[in-house]
Protein backbone atom coordinates (compact mmCIF):
# COMPACT_ATOMS: atom_id res chain seq x y z
CA UNK A 1 0.00 0.00 0.00
CA UNK A 2 2.76 2.61 0.40
CA UNK A 3 4.26 1.73 -2.64
CA UNK A 4 0.95 2.51 -4.39
CA UNK A 5 0.69 5.47 -2.16
CA UNK A 6 4.31 6.79 -3.26
CA UNK A 7 3.90 6.26 -6.90
CA UNK A 8 0.60 8.53 -6.49
CA UNK A 9 2.01 10.97 -4.75
CA UNK A 10 4.84 11.04 -7.54
CA UNK A 11 2.63 11.07 -10.44
CA UNK A 12 0.57 14.01 -8.63
CA UNK A 13 3.77 15.88 -8.61
CA UNK A 14 4.98 14.90 -11.89
CA UNK A 15 1.58 16.11 -13.59
CA UNK A 16 1.32 19.41 -11.54
CA UNK A 17 4.30 20.38 -12.91
CA UNK A 18 4.21 19.38 -16.44
CA UNK A 19 0.46 20.60 -16.26
CA UNK A 20 0.43 23.68 -14.36
CA UNK A 21 4.44 24.87 -15.18
CA UNK A 22 6.12 22.95 -18.05
CA UNK A 23 2.64 23.44 -20.16
CA UNK A 24 2.31 27.01 -19.61
CA UNK A 25 6.14 27.58 -19.70
CA UNK A 26 6.40 26.20 -22.97
CA UNK A 27 3.24 27.93 -24.82
CA UNK A 28 4.29 31.20 -23.35
CA UNK A 29 7.58 30.70 -25.21
CA UNK A 30 5.69 30.37 -28.45
CA UNK A 31 3.67 33.20 -27.86
CA UNK A 32 6.71 35.70 -27.13
CA UNK A 33 7.95 34.34 -30.82
CA UNK A 34 5.19 34.30 -32.96
CA UNK A 35 3.29 36.79 -31.85
CA UNK A 36 4.57 39.22 -29.16
CA UNK A 37 2.85 42.20 -28.88
CA UNK A 38 -0.22 39.65 -28.21
CA UNK A 39 1.47 37.79 -25.71
CA UNK A 40 2.38 40.99 -23.61
CA UNK A 41 -1.69 41.78 -23.64
CA UNK A 42 -1.35 43.92 -26.82
CA UNK A 43 -0.30 46.87 -25.13
CA UNK A 44 0.06 50.51 -26.41
CA UNK A 45 2.63 52.21 -24.46
CA UNK A 46 4.48 55.89 -24.81
CA UNK A 47 8.12 56.26 -25.93
CA UNK A 48 9.17 56.51 -22.28
CA UNK A 49 7.57 52.42 -21.71
CA UNK A 50 4.59 53.98 -20.01
CA UNK A 51 1.41 51.98 -21.05
CA UNK A 52 -1.36 54.43 -22.10
CA UNK A 53 -4.07 51.29 -22.53
CA UNK A 54 -4.50 48.23 -25.33
CA UNK A 55 -6.52 48.10 -28.42
CA UNK A 56 -8.93 45.69 -27.25
CA UNK A 57 -10.35 47.29 -24.43
CA UNK A 58 -12.13 50.59 -24.33
CA UNK A 59 -11.76 53.67 -22.16
CA UNK A 60 -13.71 56.75 -21.08
CA UNK A 61 -13.02 59.84 -22.97
CA UNK A 62 -15.06 62.43 -22.09
CA UNK A 63 -13.41 65.97 -22.85
CA UNK A 64 -14.33 67.62 -26.21
CA UNK A 65 -10.84 67.09 -28.25
CA UNK A 66 -11.21 63.15 -28.09
CA UNK A 67 -13.70 61.22 -30.29
CA UNK A 68 -15.98 59.45 -27.42
CA UNK A 69 -16.13 55.29 -27.42
CA UNK A 70 -19.73 53.14 -27.69
CA UNK A 71 -21.25 53.72 -24.01
CA UNK A 72 -20.62 51.07 -21.18
CA UNK A 73 -23.40 49.54 -18.85
CA UNK A 74 -19.99 49.04 -16.47
CA UNK A 75 -18.75 52.59 -17.12
CA UNK A 76 -15.20 51.09 -18.33
CA UNK A 77 -14.57 48.98 -15.37
CA UNK A 78 -12.25 46.23 -17.22
CA UNK A 79 -12.39 44.26 -13.75
CA UNK A 80 -16.33 44.03 -14.09
CA UNK A 81 -17.32 43.34 -17.76
CA UNK A 82 -20.85 43.04 -19.02
CA UNK A 83 -23.87 44.23 -20.14
CA UNK A 84 -27.05 46.07 -18.41
CA UNK A 85 -29.11 43.19 -18.62
CA UNK A 86 -32.20 45.49 -19.78
CA UNK A 87 -34.53 43.95 -22.52
CA UNK A 88 -35.37 45.91 -25.50
CA UNK A 89 -38.57 47.14 -24.17
CA UNK A 90 -37.42 47.35 -20.98
CA UNK A 91 -38.53 51.47 -19.68
CA UNK A 92 -35.30 52.26 -17.91
CA UNK A 93 -33.41 50.64 -20.75
CA UNK A 94 -35.77 53.01 -23.60
CA UNK A 95 -35.22 56.04 -21.38
CA UNK A 96 -31.60 56.22 -21.10
CA UNK A 97 -31.25 55.64 -24.52
CA UNK A 98 -33.43 58.48 -24.98
CA UNK A 99 -31.30 60.47 -23.02
CA UNK A 100 -27.98 59.23 -24.97
CA UNK A 101 -29.69 60.35 -27.67
CA UNK A 102 -30.46 63.66 -26.89
CA UNK A 103 -27.17 64.32 -25.43
CA UNK A 104 -25.78 63.45 -28.81
CA UNK A 105 -27.76 65.50 -30.83
CA UNK A 106 -26.91 68.85 -28.26
CA UNK A 107 -22.95 67.56 -28.45
CA UNK A 108 -22.64 66.91 -31.90
CA UNK A 109 -25.16 69.18 -33.76
CA UNK A 110 -26.67 66.32 -35.97
CA UNK A 111 -30.05 64.70 -36.55
CA UNK A 112 -31.33 61.71 -34.58
CA UNK A 113 -30.98 59.70 -38.11
CA UNK A 114 -27.82 60.65 -38.23
CA UNK A 115 -26.67 58.84 -34.84
CA UNK A 116 -25.55 54.71 -34.80
CA UNK A 117 -27.35 52.58 -32.78
CA UNK A 118 -24.26 51.78 -30.96
CA UNK A 119 -23.29 55.52 -29.99
CA UNK A 120 -26.63 55.14 -27.84
CA UNK A 121 -26.55 51.46 -26.57
CA UNK A 122 -24.32 49.62 -25.06
CA UNK A 123 -22.37 46.60 -26.13
CA UNK A 124 -22.51 43.13 -24.46
CA UNK A 125 -19.36 43.10 -22.82
CA UNK A 126 -19.37 47.12 -21.85
CA UNK A 127 -15.62 46.96 -23.22
CA UNK A 128 -15.84 47.68 -26.84
CA UNK A 129 -13.13 49.26 -28.07
CA UNK A 130 -14.42 50.51 -31.65
CA UNK A 131 -16.91 52.32 -32.96
CA UNK A 132 -18.60 52.51 -36.63
CA UNK A 133 -17.48 54.99 -39.10
CA UNK A 134 -20.62 56.89 -39.39
CA UNK A 135 -20.20 57.33 -35.43
CA UNK A 136 -16.58 58.85 -35.92
CA UNK A 137 -17.76 60.99 -38.68
CA UNK A 138 -20.17 62.54 -36.92
CA UNK A 139 -17.91 63.53 -34.13
CA UNK A 140 -15.50 65.14 -36.43
CA UNK A 141 -16.67 68.37 -36.19
CA UNK A 142 -17.21 69.07 -32.45
CA UNK A 143 -13.11 67.17 -32.06
CA UNK A 144 -11.83 69.85 -35.29
CA UNK A 145 -13.43 72.97 -33.23
CA UNK A 146 -11.89 71.83 -29.92
CA UNK A 147 -8.68 71.29 -31.16
CA UNK A 148 -8.89 74.60 -33.55
CA UNK A 149 -8.03 72.58 -36.50
CA UNK A 150 -9.76 72.14 -40.07
CA UNK A 151 -12.20 69.08 -40.14
CA UNK A 152 -10.49 67.85 -43.20
CA UNK A 153 -7.27 67.20 -40.86
CA UNK A 154 -9.03 65.04 -38.66
CA UNK A 155 -10.76 63.50 -41.30
CA UNK A 156 -7.85 62.04 -42.68
CA UNK A 157 -6.98 60.78 -39.13
CA UNK A 158 -10.18 58.67 -39.18
CA UNK A 159 -9.68 57.41 -42.28
CA UNK A 160 -6.18 56.34 -41.84
CA UNK A 161 -7.28 54.68 -38.78
CA UNK A 162 -10.32 52.97 -40.03
CA UNK A 163 -10.38 49.36 -40.30
CA UNK A 164 -11.80 46.95 -42.71
CA UNK A 165 -13.63 43.96 -42.06
CA UNK A 166 -11.75 41.07 -40.93
CA UNK A 167 -10.57 39.08 -44.08
CA UNK A 168 -12.73 41.63 -45.99
CA UNK A 169 -16.30 39.82 -44.41
CA UNK A 170 -16.62 39.56 -40.74
CA UNK A 171 -17.88 42.87 -39.22
CA UNK A 172 -18.05 45.55 -40.69
CA UNK A 173 -15.75 48.76 -41.01
CA UNK A 174 -14.71 50.42 -37.58
CA UNK A 175 -12.63 53.05 -36.09
CA UNK A 176 -10.48 52.05 -32.56
CA UNK A 177 -11.33 55.40 -30.31
CA UNK A 178 -8.21 54.76 -28.37
CA UNK A 179 -5.56 54.62 -31.21
CA UNK A 180 -7.62 57.11 -33.28
CA UNK A 181 -7.37 59.65 -29.90
CA UNK A 182 -3.38 58.65 -29.45
CA UNK A 183 -2.70 59.93 -33.28
CA UNK A 184 -5.11 63.14 -32.24
CA UNK A 185 -2.58 63.87 -29.79
CA UNK A 186 0.59 62.98 -32.28
CA UNK A 187 -0.64 65.04 -34.97
CA UNK A 188 -1.91 68.07 -33.21
CA UNK A 189 -0.26 67.87 -29.50
CA UNK A 190 -2.23 66.82 -26.43
CA UNK A 191 -4.65 69.17 -24.79
CA UNK A 192 -4.06 71.64 -22.77
CA UNK A 193 -6.13 70.17 -19.99
CA UNK A 194 -4.54 67.19 -20.37
CA UNK A 195 -1.02 68.01 -19.54
CA UNK A 196 -1.55 67.92 -16.08
CA UNK A 197 -3.90 65.38 -15.44
CA UNK A 198 -3.88 61.71 -16.96
CA UNK A 199 -7.35 61.73 -17.13
CA UNK A 200 -9.00 61.70 -20.46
Amino acid sequence: MVKELKQGLLFTLVMMLLVGGVYHGVLWSIAHVVFPVQAEGSLIRRADGTVVGSPLIAQKFTWQQYFHPRPSAVDYNAAATGGSNYGPSNHDHLKLVRKRLDDLITQERVTPREVPSEMVTASGGGMDPHIPTRAAAIQVRRVAAARKVEPSRVEALVAKHTEAPAFGLLGRTRVNVLELNLALDQAFGPPRTTLDSAQR
